[in-house]
């Protein structure tokens, strides 16, 4: 992985304990993946063609299928149930869709750190300030054990900063934010869920990654695919202040914007009739999985 840095690589290979958990299973796994029948990659050929140029170089790998993105496959099903149940854990507040609507083209910040992730209220404090002295309007979903061993309080004196420019809610339907014509940058955590779902709507990002591939995914993000900026880890509000007004209004952000609707334009091809994505799922399903049973 040409120009990666030690600190760009997934966490748990960051380590100096021959014994930890999460690195044992990774390897455990590469050694078995010749055992399996297929490897199916929530990806698209255009966007990883140096990852996927490895795999194929690659002996005693088992065709290796990219079928993402998978939300853009989910929403060509007609009558696909799963919009019914929805795909979320938890209950999403739909409120902001209207509050949403109420703002300019691009104009919104949307701030979610995915359901994992967590901070110390003092980074939680910077990036509050940092959203407030940008002046811009943002919608931030707070996960109730958002902030480590404490409740998720920002002061008084933030809300009344914020009162006309930002929303709060504690989940919301993300797809539907990222593609929402108001939403102009999205501060991420960086994981890949969250990550594909920014590129195939167009928007590009700032990343705060915080552990497993989120520091891989980061790196690409911003060096590889041109579509974001990253956030030291030592969060200070001026910082934020000062990538969130580049994002929104600078000239790399506008960049980034188009980069981004390159992205858009490419995953879009990759799940259409004879795209990439949709040869390969067709494949996987028939030479595979109906194979198999």
């Amino acid at each position: 992985m040409k120009d990666i840095r030690l600190r760009d690589l997934p966490t748990f290979f960051r380590t100096t304990n021959l014994d930890d958990t999460l690195l044992n299973l990774c390897m455990n796994v590469t050694n078995e993946v010749h055992k399996a029948s297929a490897v199916i990659l929530l990806t698209f050929n255009a966007l990883e063609q140096d990852v996927l140029s490895a795999l194929s170089s690659m002996r005693n790998i088992p065709p290796v299928y990219t079928i993402g993105p998978i939300e853009l496959l989910l929403n060509q099903i007609p009558e696909d149930p799963l919009k019914f149940v929805g795909y979320s854990l938890w209950k999403e507040e739909t409120e902001c869709l209207q509050w949403l609507d109420s703002k300019a083209p691009n104009s919104v910040v949307y701030v979610n750190f995915g359901s994992i992730t967590v901070m110390t209220l003092e980074q939680l404090v910077e990036f509050g300030w940092g959203l407030a002295n940008s002046k811009l309007p943002f919608f931030w979903v707070i996960r109730p054990d958002l902030v480590i061993g404490e409740s998720a309080i920002l002061s008084l004196d933030f809300f009344a900063e914020t009162k006309e420019k930002g929303i709060i809610a504690s989940w919301c339907p993300q797809e539907q934010v990222l593609n929402h014509p108001s939403v102009g940058g999205f501060l991420t955590h960086s994981g890949w869920n969250s990550t594909m779902e920014s590129l195939t709507a167009g928007v590009p990002m700032l990343c705060w990654p915080f552990f497993a591939d989120q520091q891989t995914d980061c790196y690409y993000i911003c060096n590889k695919w041109g579509i974001g900026m990253e956030i030291d880890n030592d969060v200070k509000r001026d910082g934020v202040r000062k990538l969130i007004k580049e994002l929104m209004e600078g000239e790399k952000g506008k960049k980034m914007k188009s980069k981004a609707m390159e992205w858009k334009k490419l995953a879009k091809e990759a799940t259409g009739p004879l795209g990439s994505s949709s040869t390969n799922f067709d494949n996987l399903v028939n030479n595979v999985l109906l194979r198999n049973t």
